[in-house]
């Protein structure tokens, strides 16, 4: 999975020499939490609502609204945005991505490749890649069972649901302690017989944890 494929492509931006009033404005208007800076068609720097925040003036000031508007109409991007800006490119792995954000604790990467920006790719971009990869929020049926982490386990699985003539969506895998492995198996038709699928299963060994049917979620 490529940051490519889950990334906001449409990059709202500001110059340097906007004013941070200017700046707060089109954040509010689109919705957005933060701004790439681009000057010369290059990423410059990056401004957030916490560095606007910082570079406005306290409630606590002896400033009246209209010398605090003044200020704010005054003071550039330039003079508080962030100048070291964390980028990643669009070929890189989602993974490669949500491992920069966890170093440097970041919520937001703009996607840069040969100096072009191309994208932003945000946490909540990230929740949602899980969730379209896991397929939630599809109608279908979940299956989470248990196997020992050995050759030929996986393929025993897919051949199970397969003869049963059903197509699987998507499958996650994960380590557990025990040092069994605990799969998640989304099965895109609901239209069967679940307790005969589980019975199969059980048969080969395996420990089902969940066999449930999902529901579709509107507006996902």
């Amino acid at each position: 999975m490529a940051v490519r494929d889950f990334m906001s492509n449409k990059v709202v931006y500001v110059s340097p020499d906007t004013t941070v009033a200017h700046a707060t404005d089109v954040m509010r208007e689109q919705g957005l939490r933060r701004l790439p800076v681009i000057e010369n068609d290059r990423l410059v720097g990056l401004v957030t609502e916490s560095s606007i925040a910082d570079a406005s003036p306290s409630k606590a000031t002896s400033l009246s609204i209209f010398e605090m508007n003044y200020l704010l109409n005054k003071t550039k991007i330039r003079d508080i945005m962030i100048k070291d800006v964390v980028t990643v490119s669009k070929f890189a792995s989602l993974e490669d991505a949500i491992y920069l954000m966890m170093t440097h604790s970041i919520a937001v990467l703009v996607v840069v490749d040969n100096d072009q920006v191309s994208g932003i790719i945000t946490d909540k971009d990230i929740y949602r890649a899980f969730l379209q990869v896991s397929g939630y929020g599809e109608r279908g049926v979940r299956l989470n069972l248990l196997a020992e982490n050995q050759i030929g386990v996986l393929d025993s699985i897919v051949h199970t649901i397969s003869q049963e003539g059903l197509n699987i969506r998507s499958t996650l895998m994960v380590n557990r302690k025990s040092g069994k492995v605990a799969l998640e198996v989304q099965i895109d038709s609901d239209q069967f017989d679940l307790d005969a699928l589980r019975q199969k299963l059980e048969n080969k060994g395996f420990e089902i944890e969940s066999l449930e049917r999902t529901a579709s979620k509107v507006g996902f």
